[in-house]
């Protein structure tokens, strides 16, 4: 179903110029309520400032990273009502030239980053700096990251206790039956009510469009008159949300791994492609471990590959490995491998020792930390809150379970677990929103960049093609035959060029730049990051 009409670029330009409107005059007209308490809110923000200092302990950050906090109100309706905290975390811009030290570099701002979710943080970023690749951008943008709404220290969300957050060893079935379907059902409106019970009356203020109206307050808190923005995976979509609802604040906006707009796809179409889109991730992966079989001995074909796979789900279903290394910990731990490439010599060294009968590998790489419990939990949550409450999702079991039924016969590896991620949405006890329609014309946006490598399954490639087309005057740059989620900043030489060049210079390629893939990891190398909090987006 597609968005109101409102909710076009003429439409965004028409509720900016209803923030100065009466009340009255302005009550009829949707979001007219939310976009008036955002410019409330972002006066106020550009008045306090932020008090950056010290980071808490609990955020594992450098001394030279400094945090702080921003106030957001909780429903941008009411401005004037519960206020939230949002941590956020800045190293100023070194200014120094990595090519000539004698040399300043003129400060061009601050550069806000995202790194996708929905329930990511990225109180990290600032760190990123130190990186040869980032060192350009450090040394002109002051660094800055930030946990979101629900995630994190910043008004933090949980739908279950965190102690009862990993099950396992658990389950994985391919073809799962109808007493395990059940089950699943009753797990996932369990969770719902969680949720509910959880959050109270906040549960449904965890939303993609409030993700952008907290995006433009943060930007006058830093004081900035327009935002330059990095988005990465989810991060993607509220930032497009960001440039319909204020272009006029847009001064450059890169878009990383985009996530599709378009709202008949948000969000129950859209996992469905991702499952999709995993299957042929799968299969590059076990062609490779197949191209390598004198390192690792699993087969020189993909589909023998797959054969040492689904041997070992079948013994760690009668005996898991260190008692907590089940056929779900097992397919949790090779969908990083879909995520990232750098994990394919881990992920394929893992399985090769197992099934010669040394489970250590494999226990290292999937056992759930328990450390790890709380944030996991929260992430969970936050990905949940936002994609249940941003659009409308099947409320039949049986609808999920066609589609899926269906999608399994071509696409196994990924599509159940896919529908467990996102059943809660089908049992989600809060009204859910209309997704708005991403669009912008002639001159209402500066020129935008987006980056998108050809084989990504998180965030499958026509997503970027879509947002190409919404976002007027915006540029493309594909990295072909590559599938990491996420490229900027990362071993392509050629993609972090037009990174550079656009955030640096303004300067954007023409309209269908393309790069060649990055080099395909070496068998016995490790990986070079670490996956972000991304659960299915």
């Amino acid at each position: 179903m597609k968005a109101p009409a409102l909710y076009s670029a003429a439409g965004a330009l028409l509720l900016t110029a209803l923030v100065a409107a009466p009340a009255d005059g302005a009550a009829a007209v949707p979001g007219a309520a939310e976009l008036r308490g955002t410019a409330v809110a972002a006066a106020r923000a550009r008045a306090a400032g932020i008090d950056f200092g010290t980071c808490p302990a609990e955020e594992d950050l450098p001394s030279t990273v400094r945090c702080g906090t921003v106030s957001v109100p909780l429903d941008y309706a009411r401005p004037d009502g519960r206020q939230i905290r949002l941590t956020v975390s800045r190293v100023r811009a070194t200014q120094e030239d990595p090519h000539n030290s004698k040399h300043r570099v003129p400060r061009q701002g601050a550069l806000v980053f995202n790194p996708g979710g929905p329930g990511g943080s990225g109180m990290y970023f600032p760190r990123i700096g130190t990186l040869p690749e980032w060192k350009r951008l450090a040394a002109a943008y002051d660094l800055v990251g930030y946990a979101p709404r629900g995630v994190g220290r910043s008004a933090p969300l949980s739908c279950q206790d965190p102690r009862t957050f990993f099950r396992a060893p658990s389950p994985a079935p391919t073809y799962p039956s109808e007493s395990y379907k059940k089950e699943r059902v009753a797990q996932a409106k369990a969770y719902a009510r969680g949720c509910a019970q959880r959050a109270g009356d906040t549960l449904r203020h965890y939303t993609s469009l409030n993700n952008a109206r907290d995006l433009d307050v943060l930007r006058a808190a830093l004081g900035e008159q327009k935002l330059t923005f990095m988005g990465a995976s989810y991060g993607t979509y509220f930032g497009a949300l960001y440039a319909a609802l204020f272009p006029s604040h847009v001064r450059r906006m890169v878009f990383d791994a985009a996530v599709d707009p378009d709202p008949e796809q948000v969000w129950y179409r859209l996992n469905l492609d991702q499952s999709v889109a995993f299957e042929s991730r799968w299969l590059d992966f076990r062609e490779w471990v197949a191209r390598h079989d004198d390192v690792y001995g699993l087969g020189d074909t993909p589909q023998e590959v797959l054969a040492g796979y689904e041997k070992a789900a079948a013994l760690l279903a009668k005996e898991p490995a260190g008692g907590k290394v089940g056929p779900g910990q097992l397919q949790r731990a090779f969908l990083s491998a879909g995520y990232y490439d750098d994990y394919w010599p881990l992920r394929a060294r893992a399985l090769s020792a197992y099934l010669k009968g040394d489970p250590k590998p494999l226990i290292e790489q999937a056992v759930p930390r328990a450390e790890a419990a709380v944030e996991a939990e929260n992430a969970q949550a936050v990905y949940t809150a936002v994609e249940c409450n941003d659009a409308p999702w099947p409320t039949q079991w049986t609808v999920w379970d066609r589609d899926n039924t269906r999608l399994a016969r071509v696409a196994p590896f990924e599509t159940w677990d896919n529908v467990w991620t996102n059943l809660p949405c089908a049992y989600w006890p809060v009204p859910r929103q209309q997704p708005l329609d991403v669009r912008t014309g002639p001159g209402e946006l500066p020129p935008t960049l987006i980056l998108a490598a050809e084989r990504d399954a998180a965030a499958p490639y026509e997503g970027a093609l879509e947002l190409r087309r919404r976002l007027w005057g915006s540029v493309l740059v594909t990295e072909r035959d590559a599938g990491t989620h996420g490229t900027a900043g990362g071993p392509n030489r050629c993609v972090n060029g037009h990174l550079d060049a656009y955030l640096l210079q303004g300067r954007l390629p023409g309209r269908r730049a393309a790069c060649a893939p990055h080099p395909e990891p070496v068998p016995a190398a490790g990986p070079r990051k670490a996956p972000t909090a991304e659960l299915s987006h």
